[in-house]
């Protein structure tokens, strides 16, 4: 491949908890790649001295000038919860995932699909049930979103369980907000259409289209979330990248693993493919 080829591929990023930001720091400021820290996702970690965490990757990223992220608050709850007072507290979490945003200059915050396999074989079963679940998401994230907008963090919805690809992107757009977009994750795409009758991965990501601004990367059976290297799975890499290669914006590609001390390795199987680099 020649060196115009190569620049024109899309650039890897990782996921990574703040522990593992020193092992991969040469790699991610060498390339100025995407990162998505892995650390403001518990009510253990929110509720207790974060800042301190946050003071601490700030300072390992010192020279670092890519797009950075972070996963937001998903354990233990819902985002279409039908308990108010439930609502609440995801209310509470979110608001904490925009403020260690905040804290470390993130622009982005990856939120969980609410949309289950039960909802699949049900919303058309109780006719207004899906528009019912969009307006609790609403009277849930309405605020977060308004606070994303004046902080600068899109905040984009990732698939879990979902099999029809196009509820997501439905969702995002009723907020009708430039700092709500979708997210894929690869090997619960892949799960879903291997378990429960969802399309390809692939199919994900044209039925987002230039929604998407987040892909997690991760290579897993069809049966189980595997969070695997690259090439470990059964996912059809060239396919998706093609489905990537068409869209206009740039969605951050993110490699995440259950494994994280295999970063380098998930990143070399897609260069070696000229899928990525």
């Amino acid at each position: 491949m020649n060196d115009v080829a190569a620049t024109s591929l899309p650039t890897l990023g990782a996921a990574m908890p703040a522990r593992m930001l020193e092992r991969y720091r040469d790699w991610l400021i060498d390339g100025q790649r995407d990162l998505e820290i892995q650390d403001f996702h518990t009510a253990e970690v929110l509720n207790g001295d974060w800042k301190s965490r946050a003071a601490e990757i700030k300072k390992q990223l010192s020279g670092y000038t890519g797009r950075l992220g972070i996963h937001g608050p998903f354990w233990g709850f819902v985002i279409d919860s039908m308990d108010p007072d439930i609502r609440e507290v995801v209310k509470k979490r979110m608001m904490q995932g925009l403020d260690a945003c905040e804290e470390i200059g993130a622009t982005q915050m990856v939120v969980h699909s609410p949309f289950t396999t039960w909802n699949y074989n049900n919303f058309d079963n109780k006719p207004g049930s899906m528009e019912e679940a969009v307006g609790r998401v609403h009277a849930t994230l309405d605020e977060a979103v308004k606070r994303a907008e004046a902080i600068g963090v899109t905040l984009v919805i990732e698939n879990i369980e979902d099999i029809d690809p196009r509820w997501r992107v439905r969702l995002a757009e009723s907020f009708d907000s430039e700092r709500v977009r979708v997210s894929i994750d690869t090997g619960h795409a892949h799960y879903a259409h291997g378990s429960t009758g969802a399309p390809p991965v692939d199919y994900f990501v044209v039925a987002a289209g230039n929604m998407l601004e987040h892909v997690h990367l991760q290579d897993a059976d069809g049966y189980a979330d595997r969070h695997w290297v690259m090439g470990e799975g059964t996912i059809r890499w060239t396919a998706v990248f093609r489905a990537l290669e068409a869209l206009t914006s740039n969605p951050r590609l993110i490699i995440e693993l259950r494994d994280t001390t295999r970063i380098l390795e998930a990143a070399d199987y897609l260069v070696k493919a000229g899928l990525a680099r």
